[in-house]
């Protein structure tokens, strides 16, 4: 992380912290963890097409799922993730 990039806005009833990934660091997070303490952490996902496929293998379909439910599970695919917008399409 970037420190001198790093932001935090607190309103009454919002926190949004903004991050800034250090030169040399690419690619998009695939996950974070927050919460007030370290053993209080949560883990959170970013959006991502792996995440999402993921995400959709364990809720649609539990381990024990039959080959016709698999090919009825909807396709989503990630198409374009950026700082203002995320495009998803469903078919």
């Amino acid at each position: 992380l970037m420190s001198p990039e790093t932001s935090v806005s607190v309103t009454a009833h919002n926190a949004a912290i903004g991050l800034a990934k250090a030169p040399g660091s690419s690619g998009l997070w695939e996950k974070f963890h927050f919460g007030i303490d370290a053993s209080t952490l949560q883990e959170r996902l970013f959006l991502s097409e792996e995440n999402v496929d993921g995400f959709l293998d364990t809720v649609l379909c539990p381990s024990l799922c039959s080959q016709s439910a698999l090919e009825s599970q909807p396709l989503i695919e990630v198409l374009d993730v950026t700082e203002d917008r995320i495009q998803i399409r469903l078919e």
